[in-house]
């Protein structure tokens, strides 16, 4: 019984996160956070 609600509990949390995600206003962050690693501004940790 109580593995059956942790199970339900946690498929909400998944899909609600899977929305969350997917969701239009976060395309920009999202955008930015992925462009992270080809910015060339932080030149100090470069060897």
């Amino acid at each position: 019984m109580v593995s059956g609600i942790v199970t339900a509990i946690l498929l909400v949390l998944f899909i609600g996160g899977w929305i969350w995600v997917w969701s239009p206003r976060r395309k920009a962050e999202f955008d930015d956070a992925a462009a992270l690693p080809l910015n060339e501004e932080d030149e100090e940790y470069k060897a």
